[in-house]
């Protein structure tokens, strides 16, 4: 039975039209979760949405791999101010 909640690194590849080392560096920093099961590596569709964003970050604004973990690690901080704003009963802003 064929598992379709995955692609290769290679499909990934070739449907975005990136190169697989892209892939394989945003998962050396961190970024994505690449799984290695045998002789292939795969990306989970869940983390599609992470891929593309950084991909817009990287080839539009030309941001590094550096850039990309502190932009990663600031919208992480920011969502986690507005839960707790949240959580205390505030009004977060929309931007």
């Amino acid at each position: 039975m064929e598992n379709t909640d995955k692609l290769t690194v290679e499909q990934c590849s070739q449907h975005y039209n990136i190169a697989t080392s892209f892939l394989f560096d945003l998962d050396d920093h961190g970024l994505i979760v690449l799984m290695r099961e045998e002789q292939s590596t795969y990306l989970h569709y869940d983390q599609l949405p992470l891929l593309e964003k950084y991909m817009r970050l990287h080839f539009d604004l030309l941001i590094n791999m550096e850039g990309l973990e502190a932009v990663s690690h600031l919208l992480e901080r920011v969502q986690l101010l507005q839960t707790t704003i949240r959580r205390l009963g505030g009004e977060v802003p929309c931007y």
